[in-house]
């Protein structure tokens, strides 16, 4: 029998047994349910983590948690905003009180070693106050061995596999929501849901320095992808996702031997 690497798919006296003195690391992916453009599906910020997260866990034996599945509001310059039928937002509260409450449940069942592989940009900071907070109240419970790392996955692109996908140079992440990157790795992970289609052409989003609330919907492009992902092939997906992997697993190893 193959490795099991995701918990959901352990019986529970085999995620005890790995679980068991703090051994093993375990992977929570996070993402959200958002628009991504007629083009890509709405669970995107959930797929490519957890497909990271899985790819990382079978290059270290971590085991790979359900994916934390519904993040933060989704904002108008980086994600199009509520107005899309489909986007399920959380309250900051709530997110982050269902970040705090896993990491306090992993630690009740002997985790020591503990990473969130975060795919929707809007959860960032609310993710480290999760874990602030847990931190805290497991300290007053008497746990203080318990590491967590937490990381974006796009931070791990290099800039020249960037280059590769944009030969005159890569624009950068404030246009890049179900733009070329998220419709790359879709198509390599999950072909099947991507219709190449509908991808929209048209002229990169561009916003003024600053938010306005209400919010005005004339500022975002009407497929609410950043940018044209018409260039995008399951080809680039396959390199950037191999690259992140790489850099992904020789971070959990550092990090958690």
């Amino acid at each position: 029998m193959a490795r099991r690497v995701r918990m959901g798919e352990m019986a529970w006296p085999e995620f005890g047994e790995r679980a068991k003195g703090g051994q093993a690391t375990v992977i929570v992916p996070v993402g959200a349910i958002e628009q991504h453009g007629p083009h890509l599906p709405l669970n995107t910020d959930v797929v490519i983590p957890d497909d990271l997260a899985v790819q990382v866990a079978l290059r270290t034996e971590a085991i790979v948690a359900h994916p934390i599945a519904y993040g933060y509001k989704s904002q108008p310059r980086t994600g199009g905003g509520d107005r899309f039928p489909g986007t399920v937002n959380l309250d900051a509260v709530t997110f982050i009180h269902t970040v705090r409450d896993v990491i306090k449940e992993m630690a009740r069942h002997g985790v020591r070693k503990l990473a969130l592989f975060n795919g929707h940009s809007e959860n960032a900071m609310f993710i480290v106050e999760g874990i602030d907070l847990a931190m805290r109240d497991l300290k007053v419970q008497g746990v203080d061995d318990l590491r967590v790392m937490r990381t974006d996955y796009w931070d791990f692109a290099r800039l020249e596999t960037l280059n590769k996908v944009w030969t005159d140079g890569f624009p950068g992440w404030g246009s890049e929501h179900a733009g070329v990157v998220e419709t790359a790795l879709m198509l390599h992970l999950r072909p099947d849901l991507v219709d190449m289609a509908r991808a929209p052409v048209h002229p990169p989003s561009a916003f003024p320095p600053y938010d306005m609330y209400p919010t005005n919907p004339d500022w975002m492009p009407w497929s609410v992808s950043m940018r044209s992902p018409v260039i995008a092939t399951a080809a680039h997906g396959a390199m950037m996702f191999e690259e992140y992997v790489a850099e992904m697993t020789a971070a959990v190893r550092r990090e958690f031997g």
